[in-house]
């Protein structure tokens, strides 16, 4: 019956971020009578990401939006993770890069590739996005959305219902499959007419107005670099684990990451476990910390200065500690040491 209902209908398949603004043109294009699939792409560096099962956690957060979004309006929606083949255009990326570590031309083309392979596997048309020219510094200026579209190879496969009148008609406006009198000309940095928008057509549960990329941080980008360094192809554990505390790089080459809190002790027990020595604090208020490298010796150095450092004011050593590392767990105390300097000027974020 679905198919009977679809016949005649063109499909596109929809970049859909769970944001407010792919929501406002997946709307739009299921108004004009198009039949949508979406394709939604996780990252371990989005701002919007919470925490998952250990291992999978990137993009949770994006990719629950994404869901909804599909689920309310009845898409089909692919979840794609940006996997290890993205980590290597961050390490080398064709067209550079922002203030930080974002590569942001070349992840579009990435993304805009990968949509494409979509659309001609299920038969589609065209490709729909909620881009509106001008909104984001990098990959949204006219001559970077031409050069994404060339490479990418999606020339007038492309469509950006909010924005669709500064450009040049696609293929489905030339074609007719789409009305470009109902097509818009939003322009800039302002969200004010898409919220608008959403408020008007009585959209359920607006969602997040942007999205971002930790890419963009210069801290947090310090910590990608210094990994990038240090780890030939980091996998999807290593990566998050970025997210996690306060990281270290010592003179030897030994990585410490400090958690901050007691989500953060858990967080990064659960992805140290089977891989990295983590010491936990027992029975007292302190930090659960990571140690790689060292070639397995017990880094009683730096935990000692650690351990005094950020533990809760007031703890007094000696510190009982847990080590827990792929080879087992055993007890360990650890006696007070202030002079915090060396570790201190060792730090990435």
């Amino acid at each position: 019956m679905r198919e009977a209902a679809n016949a005649g209908r063109k499909r596109a398949v929809i970049l859909l971020s769970g944001g407010l603004d792919s929501t406002l043109a997946a709307k739009m294009m299921l108004d004009q009578g198009i039949e949508l699939h979406a394709i939604h792409f996780t990252s371990p560096f989005c701002t919007c990401t919470r925490s998952g099962p250990v291992g999978r956690e990137e993009g949770v957060g994006c990719r629950s939006q994404a869901q909804v979004v599909a689920g309310e309006m009845g898409i089909p929606i692919r979840t794609v993770s940006k996997g290890n083949e993205y980590v290597g255009i961050i390490r080398s990326p064709r067209h550079g890069r922002g203030a930080g570590m974002n590569p942001c031309i070349d992840c579009r083309v990435f993304t805009m590739k990968k949509a494409r392979e979509y659309m001609e596997e299920i038969g589609a048309s065209f490709l729909v996005t909620g881009e509106v020219v001008g909104q984001r510094p990098m990959s949204q200026r006219e001559d970077a959305i031409r050069i994404i579209e060339k490479q990418s190879g999606c020339r007038g496969l492309v469509l950006r219902p909010l924005s669709a009148k500064h450009f040049e008609p696609t293929i489905p406006e030339r074609e007719g499959w789409v009305d470009r009198e109902r097509l818009l000309d939003i322009a800039g940095r302002s969200r004010r007419e898409q919220l608008r928008l959403a408020a008007d057509w009585s959209l359920p549960d607006t969602p997040c107005p942007a999205g971002g990329c930790l890419l963009t941080d210069r801290s947090f980008s310090r910590k990608v670099r210094d990994l990038l360094d240090h780890v030939a192809e980091p996998d999807m554990v290593e990566l998050s684990l970025l997210k996690v505390g306060r990281h270290f790089r010592m003179p030897d080459g030994r990585k410490v990451i400090v958690a901050r809190n007691e989500a953060e002790n858990r967080r990064l027990e659960g992805l140290c476990r089977g891989r990295h020595a983590v010491y936990v604090a027992d029975g007292f208020s302190g930090p659960s910390v990571c140690v790689q490298g060292g070639n397995g010796s017990l880094p009683s150095d730096l935990l000692r200065k650690v351990f005094t450092r950020y533990s809760k004011p007031g703890t007094a050593p000696p510190f009982p500690v847990r080590e827990v590392s792929p080879a087992g767990e055993r007890r360990i105390s650890l006696s007070g040491d202030v002079d915090f300097a060396e570790v201190g000027n060792a730090i990435l974020g």
